[in-house]
């Protein structure tokens, strides 16, 4: 005899789950140093920044969100933030590069 009660259980485990793929050209990540947020009605467009001069910048990548989800990645970050701090200390918040605008 079997129990079905458990298999059902890791069925559905399982089914709630995705398996995501990291590919290789993007394991190392990108670098970013500033970061420039815009926003329709629609969704949010966070463009990570690599500047290295004050008058000269790349984007190093743009990440376009539903507002929604926006809200979660808030909530995420602010939760990991908090938990980063309560292991290592409180951080100080970096100045801004320029007190200018990117252009």
């Amino acid at each position: 005899m079997t129990d079905d009660t458990g298999k059902d259980e890791k069925a559905r485990n399982d089914a709630g789950r995705i398996e995501i793929k990291l590919p290789d050209d993007m394991a190392g990540g990108v670098y970013a140093n500033n970061m420039v947020v815009t926003h329709t009605r629609e969704e949010f467009v966070l463009d990570f920044l690599a500047v290295f001069h004050p008058k000269a910048g790349v984007v190093a990548s743009r990440v376009v969100l539903s507002p929604g989800h926006l809200k979660r990645v808030v909530r995420a970050l602010s939760e990991n933030l908090a938990r980063y701090e309560a292991q290592h200390g409180v951080l100080q918040e970096a100045k801004s590069p320029d007190a200018g605008r990117v252009h």
